[in-house]
C-alpha cells in the first residue's frame, strides 16, 4: 500500500513537471522570432503595425457637407466645332485668302460638331459658376445643368489657362452655392470631398483625405503656367473636371482639375486647384474681365542637397533666385541672384509652387514683405509688385478698349446671311470700334483673318496682337454689305 501511494505520488510530481515544462517551452515559443512563413507575421502586423479603429463617432461627419454640396455642382456640356469643314478649302484660300476676302462666305454643308462634358461650381446667388478652363475653352455652346435637373445656356465672363480657371454665368437667382474656404490651413490627412458628374453620372461625391499640397506636375500650358495643386486620395475620373473639392465643413477648398493615371481613369491620385488661386482669378475676372498676374521678376529653383552643398546654403530651406530680371520688381527692392526666399509676408516658402501660389494672391502694385537669405545672413524686402508690361498698373480688359457689347448670332441669320460663324455688335461707345466707323448691326467673322464665333476669339486675337500692328477686322452687316475696317490698339 505504502509503494503505491509512492508511485502515485511520483507519478503526480512527474506529470505536474510536464505541464510546468510544456507552459515555459510555450511562453518561450511565443516570444521567440519567427518568419512571416510560419503564419504568426498576421499576429504580429495585427498587434504592432494596424492602429485599433477609431470609434465612428471620432470619424469625421461629412453628410452635411455632401448634402450642400450637390445642390452646388452642376453638369456642364459643351458643342465644340470639329478643326476642318466647309471652308477649309485651300485652292479657294488661295484665290479669296482665308474664307474669301469679302466674298459671300459658307455653303449648305452643316459644320460638325463634338461634345464635351465637365462640373462647375455656383459660387454665389446669382448664377456666377467657376470650372476648369479647359471644360470650356473653344466651345461654341455651354448647357449647364443643376441637380433639379434646370437647364441653362451660360455665357463666358472670362477664362484663365495659366491657372486652368474659368468664370462662366446663367441667368438665375436664388441659387445653391459653396462659399470659398481657406485651402491654406488644410492639413495633411484632412478630410475633403470631391463633387461633380464622372462618367456623366450626375451628383457624384467621393471621400478622400488630403496627401500633398504645393504641387506641380506640369500639365498646365498657359504662357505663365502657375500650378500649386492640392493633392487627394478621393476618387475623380473624367466629367470630375470643374466640380468642387470641400471640407468636412461644406466649404469650396479647390476646384478639382486632373488626375494622375497611365490608363485615363482614377488610379489613386487626383489634383485640385487650392482656392487661394482660383479665389483671386475669380474676382480678378469679374472686376477687371482678365487676371491681374503679379510678377516678382525672377528665375526660381527648389533647393535640394546638390545646390545647397554648391552654393554652399548651408540649410536645405527656401526658394533659390538663379537670375532677377532687368526691370522686375525683385532687383528694383534690391534682391540678387543667389538669394534664398525663405518666406512671403510671414508665410514660409520651401517649393517653386509654394512661392508662386503665394504671390499669385496678389495683383501688380501690392506690396509684399520677403524675407530672404543672404550668404547666411536674414535680410527683409518690401517688393512692389509688377505686371507683365514690367509696371505696377492694373491691365486694363482688352475687349473693353474696343468699346462695344458683342453677342453671337443665331443659327437663323448664319443660313440667311450664308455664314459660318459671327459675332455682332450690339451697342457701341467710346473705343476703337466707334472711332474706326464701325456702326452697331456689324458682324465680326474675321479679325485678323481668324475667324470669330464667341467673344473669347476677339479677346484671344486681341491678346495676341501687337499693339503698335494694325488689326484687320472683317465682316458684314445684316443688309448683305461686307466691309472690314483697320485700326491699332495704341497710336
Amino acid at each position: 500500500m505504502d509503494d503505491m501511494k509512492k508511485i502515485a505520488k511520483s507519478l503526480a510530481i512527474a506529470f505536474a513537471g510536464a505541464i510546468i515544462a510544456i507552459v515555459i517551452y510555450s511562453t518561450l515559443e511565443r516570444n521567440s522570432s519567427t518568419s512571416p512563413l510560419q503564419g504568426n507575421s498576421a499576429v504580429q502586423y495585427t498587434n504592432y503595425s494596424a492602429p485599433p479603429l477609431a470609434p465612428q463617432a471620432q470619424l469625421p461627419d461629412l453628410t452635411q457637407a455632401a448634402e450642400k454640396s450637390v445642390h452646388a455642382v452642376v453638369h456642364i456640356t459643351t458643342k465644340i466645332k470639329s478643326q476642318g469643314g466647309a471652308n477649309e478649302n485651300q485652292l479657294f484660300d488661295f484665290f479669296f485668302g482665308p474664307k474669301g476676302n469679302n466674298m459671300p462666305r459658307g455653303n449648305n454643308q452643316e459644320p460638325e460638331y463634338r461634345m464635351g462634358a465637365g462640373s462647375g461650381v455656383i459660387i454665389n446667388a446669382e448664377g456666377y459658376i467657376v470650372t476648369n478652363n479647359h471644360v470650356i475653352e473653344d466651345t461654341d455652346n455651354i448647357e449647364v445643368v443643376l441637380n433639379d435637373n434646370r437647364k441653362f445656356t451660360a455665357k463666358v465672363i472670362g477664362r484663365d489657362p495659366n491657372t486652368d480657371i474659368a468664370l462662366i454665368k446663367i441667368n438665375a437667382k436664388d441659387l445653391t452655392y459653396l462659399t470659398w474656404g481657406n485651402s491654406e490651413t488644410l492639413k495633411l490627412g484632412e478630410w475633403v470631398l470631391a463633387v461633380g458628374n464622372p462618367f456623366n453620372l450626375t451628383s457624384t461625391v467621393t471621400a478622400g483625405i488630403v496627401s500633398a499640397k504645393s504641387r506641380n506636375i506640369g500639365i498646365i500650358s498657359g504662357q505663365l503656367p502657375l500650378e500649386s495643386f492640392i493633392q487627394t486620395d478621393a476618387a475623380v475620373n473624367p466629367g470630375n473636371s470643374g466640380g468642387a473639392l470641400v471640407n468636412a465643413s461644406g466649404e469650396l477648398v479647390g476646384v478639382n482639375s486632373a488626375i494622375a493615371s497611365r490608363t485615363g481613369s482614377y488610379s489613386g491620385y487626383s489634383f485640385a486647384v487650392p482656392a487661394s488661386i482660383a479665389r483671386k482669378v475669380v474676382e480678378d475676372l469679374k472686376q477687371y474681365g482678365e487676371v491681374q498676374r503679379a510678377l516678382l521678376g525672377v528665375e526660381i529653383r527648389n533647393v535640394d542637397d546638390n545646390l545647397a552643398q554648391s552654393e554652399h546654403l548651408g540649410k536645405i530651406e527656401g526658394v533659390y533666385v538663379s537670375k532677377t530680371t532687368e526691370e522686375g520688381a525683385a532687383r528694383q527692392a534690391g534682391i540678387k541672384a543667389n538669394d534664398v526666399i525663405i518666406a512671403v509676408n510671414g508665410n514660409q516658402v520651401n517649393t517653386v509652387a509654394q512661392l508662386q501660389e503665394q504671390i499669385a494672391k496678389y495683383r501688380p502694385g501690392d506690396k509684399v514683405n520677403l524675407s530672404v537669405k543672404r550668404d547666411g545672413a536674414m535680410k527683409q524686402f518690401t517688393v512692389a509688385l509688377r505686371n507683365t508690361k514690367g509696371d505696377t498698373t492694373i491691365v486694363k480688359e482688352s475687349l473693353a478698349i474696343l468699346g462695344g457689347d458683342f453677342e453671337p448670332i443665331s443659327q437663323k441669320d448664319k443660313e440667311r446671311l450664308k455664314i459660318d460663324e459671327g459675332v455682332q455688335v450690339l451697342n457701341l461707345k467710346k473705343g476703337k470700334l466707334k472711332d474706326a466707323g464701325v456702326k452697331i448691326g456689324f458682324i465680326i467673322t474675321d479679325m485678323n483673318k481668324i475667324p470669330i464665333s464667341s467673344v473669347e476669339d476677339i479677346k484671344r486675337v486681341l491678346s495676341q496682337a501687337s499693339n503698335k500692328k494694325p488689326i484687320l477686322v472683317e465682316g458684314i452687316y445684316p443688309s448683305g454689305e461686307w466691309t472690314y475696317y483697320v485700326f491699332k490698339l495704341e497710336e
